[in-house]
């Protein structure tokens, strides 16, 4: 069985030493103040420098960089050009500032790997004004985490005083190609940091933390409150990057109201979810607390939530509750979700009664399930290989907590040296991730593991949607080999951490509040469960579906509460490589555009004197069609080409090369567009002697 987790009792193991800039919380009377220096980073663009060699007649103006204006097409990938006399003989060298080529100029660890976070400002909002706040009046900004699954934030602005709840990311999508990680605008909070008092965590998933490494050092740099599994997984995430050191306040089950500024208590509060520490936070103001549940499901056993459950709402009993927010991932789905301990029940039966090896691919961060996993191997004599990083790391902070035994935990070297029926492997992949474990074991590229007809593989976890290509592939892959396959859909090995509408109802019916806003999701998923609160007897004027960005103001002290017109900075940032920006959605424009149609690039060279060609064009094409079997149109854009080049520089005196260039691109798409169907992108370079 499962072991249970009360999230509302200390855990007696959990002492002894720790690091040292993880502090218990101060005395509640202490005010925490942030120390508003903010190490930004320096735009790196700026100094970039161009060697131009004025001894030669290449026009310098007319490198590979044409940009449409009609087409609104940027050319992001490549260096603009530069004036005339930026050479080396000219151009004096910023010192102390880092070099513009990505990454650091000293040779880069293998992993974990030192992450240098270049933030790109962005000019559009540089002048945006937001509305007045009132004293007295209470606003609620979400900033990530309402129009989409991932980068949850929001701000709670009162008199001056600003507390952030989460500070999650959000993971690339078929719109957002090639890129790292999306986090939350912090425009808003950049200009008001020196008002922020505090970040609170609700748990330790990278939906909820993983953006506090990019955006610590921008937001003040203020104290972090958190439990303390959490904790260890910010400093550990926090550890890879140069420069982000955060000041973490542990929270632990019998603190009470901690005092945050003037306005602003908080307090912590158990509840159910699949990772440690998981907790609810209560904003306490002078009108009234404002709730966010975090990620939360309710244990239950067939519809009926267990005692704990009851256990952990009954405090709110005795609150006054202004504003319920809550998770809405989970509410498309009727009904109830299945127990975690069904699921740890299941898989332990598995791992008695196979034959040979059990490889459980499951998410790295359900780790009170891993745990369990890990429980029911001991209880059956047999031993645990645990491969993946990111399920290292969590079970390495499972391990220093003292959450289970890990005394039959084996490398996967030693695993030859043991039969197979005694051998159990947790491992990452389940989402038919390229690299994950899983993945190089289902084709055979693993260096240790491979697969024989006595094995059992064992898929504890369902699809992210959007991962359903990986996952076939995945599934492809393995059926191929004399494994046994067992999946959620053949058996209970999964439980989501989100609850369904049946526990969110439920949750409802325990928490006695004014107003509703729910948060966690797509727009319909919010709008679903706002649905779901007017049903439940929710007024439809004390219930507010927010946008990213969006001003929710409580007015009238609690009376009322209104959604403004103006918003703030509201559209996530891109995690790119070293770079963060508004402005790499320009970047992911190219790319889907490349994707589709490809990249057809031209190059001319041009007689200043005549105003001929030299030579016909040469014609590059990569991802649009295949050049030897195309030789009648490429005939034909090399006429077109010479005809347009040569007409449009006749009579110019000097040649306007840009006018030329846009001219090229606008008649060589709409002719590729006609011989073909499809619409590269088309850049002139144009030479010229």
């Amino acid at each position: 069985m499962e072991k249970q987790t009360n999230n509302n009792t200390s855990n007696p193991k959990r002492t002894g030493s720790r690091r040292s800039s993880i502090v218990r919380r101060p005395h509640q009377s202490s005010q925490t103040k942030p120390n508003n220096t903010q190490n930004r980073t320096p735009n790196t663009n700026q100094n970039r420098t161009t060697h131009t060699n004025n001894s030669n007649n290449t026009n310098t103006q007319n490198r590979p960089t044409h940009t449409n204006n009609n087409q609104n097409r940027s050319n992001q990938a490549v260096r603009p050009p530069h004036k005339t006399g930026t050479g080396p003989s000219t151009q004096k060298r910023t010192p102390n500032k880092p070099s513009a080529r990505r990454g650091p100029a000293k040779r880069r660890p293998m992993r974990p790997m030192k992450k240098k976070v270049i933030h790109k400002k962005s000019l559009r909002n540089q002048n945006n004004k937001y509305p007045t706040l009132e004293k007295n009046v209470i606003r609620i900004i979400p900033l990530g985490g309402v129009e989409q699954i991932g980068v949850n934030m929001t701000a709670i602005e009162m008199n001056g005083q600003i507390i952030v709840i989460d500070a999650g990311i959000g993971f690339s999508n078929e719109d957002t190609p090639g890129i790292d990680y999306m986090i939350p605008n912090t425009t808003y909070l950049e200009e008001n940091k020196d008002k922020i008092r505090a970040l609170v965590i609700t748990h330790g998933h990278l939906d909820h933390i993983g953006a506090i490494p990019y955006l610590y050092n921008q937001i003040g740099k203020p104290p972090i409150y958190t439990r303390e599994f959490g904790a260890l997984l910010i400093k550990s995430k926090c550890s890879e990057f140069p420069g982000v050191d955060p000041k973490i306040v542990v929270v632990t089950a019998d603190d009470g109201d901690i005092s945050i500024s003037e306005d602003f208590k908080i307090k912590f509060f158990g509840l159910t979810h699949s990772i440690p520490d998981s907790t609810g936070i209560i904003i306490k103001t002078p009108y009234g607390g404002i709730v966010t549940t975090g990620d939360v499901r309710v244990d239950n056993i067939d519809g009926v939530p267990l005692e704990k459950e009851f256990e952990q709402y009954k405090l709110f009993k005795n609150e006054n509750v202004l504003l319920m927010t809550m998770d809405s991932t989970g509410i498309p789905y009727p009904g109830w979700s299945a127990s975690e301990s069904e699921v740890i029940e299941t898989i332990d039966g598995i791992i008695k009664n196979v034959p040979g090896r059990a490889i459980i691919a499951s998410f790295a961060s359900q780790v009170e399930r891993l745990v369990g996993f890990i429980e029911s191997a001991k209880k059956y004599g047999k031993y645990v290989v645990i491969e993946g990083r990111s399920m290292n790391t969590n079970l390495g902070i499972a391990k220093e907590l003292k959450l289970t035994d890990f005394s039959h935990v084996i490398s996967a070297d030693e695993m030859n040296d043991h039969p197979p029926h005694k051998i159990v492997m947790v491992v990452t992949g389940s989402q038919g991730e390229e690299f994950a474990a899983l993945m190089r074991i289902s084709n055979k590229t693993h260096r240790t593991v491979i697969l024989e007809p006595t094995d059992t593989i064992v898929l504890s976890s369902s699809v992210v949607p959007g991962n359903d290509y990986a996952v076939d592939k995945l599934k492809d892959n393995l059926y191929r080999s004399e494994a046994k396959i067992v999946t959620y859909m053949d058996n209970v090995v999964h439980a989501s951490g989100h609850g369904k509408r049946a526990e969110l109802t439920w949750i409802h019916e325990q928490i006695d509040y004014k107003f509703f806003m729910p948060i966690h999701g797509n727009y319909y998923r919010l709008k679903m469960h706002a649905e779901l609160a007017e049903t439940l007897g929710a007024k439809p004027e004390n219930i507010v579906v927010p946008d990213n960005g969006s001003i929710i103001e409580i007015r009238d002290e609690g009376k009322t509460i209104i959604k403004l017109d103006k918003k703030v900075p509201g559209d996530p940032r891109i995690v790119d490589g070293f770079s963060v920006s508004e402005e790499q959605h320009l970047v992911i424009r190219d790319r889907k555009i490349l994707a589709e149609d490809g990249i057809f690039v031209i190059v001319v060279m041009l007689d200043r004197k005549t105003k001929k060609l030299k030579k016909s064009p040469d014609l590059i094409s990569r991802g649009f069609v295949v050049l030897k079997d195309n030789k009648d149109m490429l005939t034909n854009a090399r006429t077109l080409i010479k005809k347009t080049v040569e007409e449009a520089a006749e009579n110019m005196n000097p040649i306007d090369f840009d006018y030329i260039k846009d001219v090229t691109a606008n008649k060589l798409t709409k002719f590729l567009m006609q011989a073909s169907g499809k619409r590269p992108e088309v850049i002139p370079v144009i030479l010229s002697s």
